[in-house]
């Protein structure tokens, strides 16, 4: 039987995700309530400790939907976490080039200079990670890895959770330390790298504005694995502490997600209005960089190809040594949390 919780700690990332849905509605603040418990958002805590858990996993009774990079490494550094679902909804995943460069096709990338942000203070680096999955999986469709072409590392000082982000009527912003900000995209348009990677709204817009050329975009790739990255699929994680003490919150968790994309399948147009506010980005942005179906893409569960591809990127960062220790997708999964959900009628 489930204990009585006293805080739960939340955090997305700015992404589509049915949990920040939830909670820009506010049903998943009364939701938790019910349990007697108040909510804490570990992103804009002002805490530096605290906000680190967004990266670590460090807290006790928290959750977490987003990007899976940072899950995944905590997984590998030992924190004691559960998958309880995985969430894919596809985004433009751009291999962007300068323009002039004579980079028109995959196979131009060979011999040129590709530029990935490089983070040596952080646990893990899940920018640069995401970059070259990008790289080497648009390399791959050509037969040429990455050894094809001449990496280069934009070093960038700082955490990630150094400062405190800004809520701006329902919109986290965060300043980025000088010197740190769209790294790549000022080091490409100075010549001093021929392609870097960029994705969802601001890879869009970036790519847009500047007239950048799009080499490929791995994201709509008919191919599963080809479109497997950091936000492909995004993972839904708790604490195994909150499973085993508070199961009753976990089904409820899980139950929110699950009522918020319901809510979004049925209203498209107020649902561009919530992802623009989470990724702040405009509605047209939105719609570029997730589709004009953004709200049908908003799907919590744990199907094969989703499990499937999320082993598949894990192995990828052991491999590169992005993460120190492999990570058993199937041995983190427990289902109950979801089964558990499904069995109660989901409510538009």
């Amino acid at each position: 039987m489930s204990q009585k919780l006293d805080t739960l700690f939340y955090t997305r990332c700015p992404v589509p995700t049915g949990l920040g849905i939830a909670i820009q509605q506010g049903r998943f603040q009364d939701a938790i309530k019910l349990h007697g418990a108040r909510l804490e958002s570990i992103r804009e805590s002002a805490d530096q400790a605290v906000r680190e858990s967004h990266f670590d996993h460090s807290l006790r009774n928290s959750v977490r939907h987003g990007g899976n990079i940072p899950a995944i490494g905590a997984k590998s550094h030992g924190a004691e976490t559960t998958l309880i679902g995985l969430s894919w909804a596809d985004e433009v995943q751009l291999i962007l080039a300068r323009p002039g460069a004579g980079i028109n096709s995959v196979r131009d990338l060979k011999g040129r200079r590709f530029g990935v942000p490089n983070r040596a203070q952080v646990t893990v680096d899940f920018a640069k990670a995401q970059a070259v999955r990008g790289l080497e999986n648009a390399l791959s469709l050509e037969g040429l890895s990455v050894s094809d072409v001449e990496v280069v590392n934009l070093d960038i000082g700082g955490g990630w959770a150094d400062a405190q982000p800004l809520n701006v009527r329902g919109t986290l912003v965060q300043d980025a330390p000088r010197g740190s900000a769209n790294t790549e995209l000022v080091s490409l348009l100075r010549d001093e790298v021929d392609a870097i990677f960029l994705k969802g709204a601001h890879g869009a817009r970036a790519a847009r504005e500047f007239g950048l050329t799009t080499v490929i975009d791995t994201g709509s790739h008919p191919e599963p694995l080809i479109r497997s990255n950091n936000g492909t699929p995004r993972t839904l994680a708790v604490d195994t502490y909150l499973i085993e003490n508070h199961f009753d919150v976990a089904v409820t968790i899980v139950e929110q997600v699950l009522q918020a994309e319901a809510w979004a399948h049925a209203h498209p147009d107020e649902t561009r209005l919530y992802l623009a506010r989470e990724t702040n980005a405009s509605e047209y942005w939105i719609s570029a960089a997730y589709g004009e179906d953004a709200h049908l893409r908003l799907k919590t569960d744990l199907e094969d190809r989703s499990i499937n591809a999320l082993q598949n990127f894990s192995d990828f960062l052991h491999r590169w040594k992005f993460i120190p220790n492999a990570v058993d997708v199937q041995q983190w999964i427990d289902v109950r949390p979801l089964e558990a959900a499904g069995q109660r009628r989901v409510a538009i």
